[in-house]
């Protein structure tokens, strides 16, 4: 216990807290808040003053980042502000291999769509790397929106900046994940064939980006046990595929409900005019009007992973 510190005093400046997070998270999905003002002492206790004046600076700078995300939501044409992520779980969840998605194999990296979570979250991922739209990163960073990308060397080559440059475009970072070297139909190739497609890109992404990656996603969502096998060699832990697609004038859904669920992982696309109907901006405010109107926030994948 620190010196003159009583156990009551740290408990109040838990309390504080505590209203501290209560009175910023009175901000509401139209981008208004109701301005209770700091938190009081109870009745006949008195906050020490330095934790005061530590949890007005607190809440001053949660007020200003929500009040920067509104304006940013208006700014990229947004119906709707998106709503503040809960915080990740102290621990991770179990990841296990989704029912149907098994192979033969044991200790294989995990297949799954979902995270399991009762939290209203989502996670946000983009494949590929063909289209590399300098305004995605700055949307995506003043929004405050995170997400994952999986990246293939065939279309990222021409342009590893890009992608440096993104993954330090937002103060948590932009994870890199691998998409294979050159987004061949795995199934149809030798075992060792796809661990040189796999564990290929691994050595990439570790060269210009700086990091292994753990997660690992196959080409059309399509793989066999060689597939698995192969990633588990080269340092892959989970395999994430996708519960919905987003695109800029739709969303497609495999799941019967056509719904979003807790934990469901949204699959898109770095593509542009050429490819489909918009451009990505147009797509993230599809997607983000979706999410956000059915009361989700967009969560960190590998805050959960």
């Amino acid at each position: 216990m620190a010196k003159g510190v009583s156990p009551s005093s740290r408990a109040l400046g838990a309390a504080l807290v505590v209203a501290a997070l209560a009175s910023a998270a009175t901000a509401c999905a139209d981008g208004t808040e109701r301005d209770a003002g700091p938190p009081a002492p109870a009745a006949g206790q008195q906050a020490p003053a330095g934790a005061a004046g530590a949890l007005d600076a607190y809440v001053k700078k949660v007020r200003e980042q929500r009040a920067a995300r509104v304006l940013a939501a208006k700014k990229w044409g947004l119906a709707r502000t998106p709503l503040d992520a809960p915080a990740p779980p102290a621990v991770k969840p179990r990841i296990t291999t989704r029912k149907g998605f098994e192979t033969d194999g044991e200790g294989l990296p995990p297949v799954f769509t979902t995270v399991p979570t009762k939290q209203k979250v989502v996670f946000l991922t983009i494949d590929d790397g063909a289209e590399k739209d300098p305004a995605l990163p700055r949307m995506m960073n003043e929004l405050g929106i995170p997400y994952s990308a999986f990246i293939s060397d065939y279309v990222v080559k021409d342009d590893y900046g890009y992608f440096a440059r993104m993954q330090k475009s937002q103060a948590g970072g932009v994870s890199l994940h691998n998409h294979t070297l050159n987004h061949r139909y795995l199934p149809g190739l030798s075992y060792s064939q796809q661990k040189r497609e796999i564990c290929g890109m691994q050595d990439v992404i570790e060269k210009r980006f700086g990091k292994r990656p753990p997660l690992f996603r196959p080409p059309y969502g399509n793989y066999n046990e060689d597939t698995l096998r192969a990633a588990k060699s080269c340092g892959v832990k989970a395999v994430p595929l996708w519960a919905s697609e987003a695109f800029p004038d739709r969303m497609e859904w495999r799941e019967w409900d056509r719904d979003l669920h807790p934990g469901d992982i949204v699959l898109t696309h770095f593509r542009g005019k050429d490819d489909w109907k918009g451009t990505m901006p147009d797509m993230i405010r599809r997607v983000m009007n979706v999410i956000t109107a059915k009361g989700y926030a967009v969560a960190k994948l590998e805050d959960y992973v």
